[in-house]
């Protein structure tokens, strides 16, 4: 009896151990954790924690903080809508295996150059119009075929016109007269033959021949572009008988976007070539604006004067213009590659001294050769991420960095002028523009 009894007694003691061991520890863990969870405890005093979460899982949320189930540190989400810390902190090591550039922010002249399309027609300044004075027939074509070329001072038809004729011969009858009378007689009769369209030389050409014909010439070197006549017709006083185009110059039409309009005028360097004429540069001017703008392009045409001695450049021809406005100031730029574009806003991720990322709203100009113009948002000393990007603005997603520069409210223009002295990067927060809350998809942080 009393050895079962001393074995009984024995189990019942070390029972009595392990239990109070295990209460013990217990209590000890707990002491642990309350000790780990002060700091956390004087923060919820200043800022009230929501909850804790997983920054790869946002959508679970926690009590306390330590390890989430995929065994990631968790971070607190405070009421006031920020997070455990400001902006996204990456490790040197991690920055450089994600291969993450940054670019300082600097002040150039962005090129103002405008390529814009173009078509090359007729100067119609050199145009004239050739016709008939007084009721006539075409006794013969010397240009029988459109799209001719001429010469100055080349035949282009024989005229046969009896009223003509007679202000000929009155004209002839008076050469030989000496008296004054006779004389004023001649001086008029020579200046109805030049109200009747007939030129010294035509004058001359009938004296020498039988009269009966009159020569219509070229008044200058060019291209007959239309000829409304054929040989034995019968033409009225003012009617078209051929137009004749020059080329010693033409006009370049360039469609101008509206956008571009405004900074093109009178005087502005043109520079034009074609793929018909591989190698070649034709050099201008604008000559005007013409003020009507096309309702199905919304363009607006440039008039450019071309020199074309050679007659190379041919009117219906398609040509690339690039017109070359007066340069401005330098203004502050990033390259293309840095921007985050939301659709509604556009962003930038700024890196600090202390290795955290920042993600800024800029309001944005023009663009050009690679760099963009940026007007509101940065300081103009500051490093932006220009590879990498898309995956620091996802972890500043998660981490909630972006919904504290959604809730920052946006500054005076002047305070986020690209030309304002430059500041830190911990107040980026204070000038942002307001922004959607947006996740890239595909990034992780």
């Amino acid at each position: 009896m009393k050895r079962p009894l001393i074995i009984f007694t024995a189990v019942l003691f070390a029972a009595t151990l392990l239990l109070v061991g295990y209460l013990g520890g217990r209590r000890q863990n707990v002491t642990t954790a309350a000790t780990m969870d002060a700091p956390s405890a004087s923060t919820v005093t200043a800022r009230k924690v929501l909850y804790w979460y997983d920054p790869m899982v946002p959508a679970q949320h926690f009590p306390k903080p330590g390890k989430s189930p995929m065994g990631m540190e968790m971070v607190p989400k405070y009421a006031d809508g920020g997070s455990a810390a400001r902006g996204v902190r990456i490790d040197s090591a991690t920055v450089q295996n994600l291969g993450i550039r940054t670019a300082s922010v600097e002040r150039r002249v962005l090129s103002s150059a405008i390529l814009v399309p173009g078509t090359i027609t007729w100067n119609l300044r050199e145009a004239s119009t050739i016709s008939a004075r007084v009721d006539a027939v075409i006794s013969k074509l010397q240009v029988r075929a459109p799209y001719t070329k001429v010469t100055a001072g080349e035949p282009l038809a024989d005229l046969l016109a009896p009223q003509w004729n007679s202000a000929l011969a009155e004209y002839y009858a008076l050469q030989q007269a000496q008296s004054a009378d006779a004389k004023a007689l001649r001086s008029a009769a020579r200046e109805r033959l030049r109200v009747l369209g007939l030129t010294p030389a035509d004058i001359r050409s009938a004296h020498r021949g039988s009269g009966a014909t009159i020569t219509l010439h070229a008044p200058r070197a060019g291209v007959v572009t239309t000829l409304d006549v054929r040989e034995g017709q019968r033409v009225s006083a003012g009617q078209t008988l051929m137009t004749l185009n020059g080329l010693a110059t033409v006009w370049a039409e360039a469609a101008l976007p509206q956008a571009a309009a405004g900074s093109v005028h009178s005087g502005t360097p043109v520079m034009v070539t074609t793929d018909a004429l591989p190698g070649q540069e034709f050099h201008g001017r604008v000559e005007t604006l013409l003020p009507d703008i096309d309702s199905a392009t919304r363009t607006q045409r440039a008039r450019i004067v071309l020199a074309n001695p050679d007659g190379r450049l041919s009117p219906g021809m398609f040509v690339t213009v690039q017109l070359s406005p007066a340069s401005g100031a330098a203004v502050a730029v990033v390259p293309d590659d840095a921007l985050i574009s939301t659709g509604q806003q556009t962003r930038l991720i700024v890196a600090d001294a202390q290795g955290r990322f920042h993600p800024v709203a800029v309001r944005i100009g023009r663009s050009s050769g690679g760099y963009t113009e940026i007007l509101e948002g940065l300081h103009g000393n500051e490093n932006v991420v220009v590879s990498g990007q898309f995956l620091i603005d996802s972890e500043a997603s998660l981490s909630g960095a972006l919904d504290r520069l959604n809730d920052a409210q946006l500054e005076p223009a002047k305070a986020g002028s690209a030309h304002a002295p430059a500041t830190s990067h911990a107040e980026h927060a204070g000038h942002t523009m307001p922004m959607e809350h947006t996740e890239h998809p595909g990034a992780k942080p």
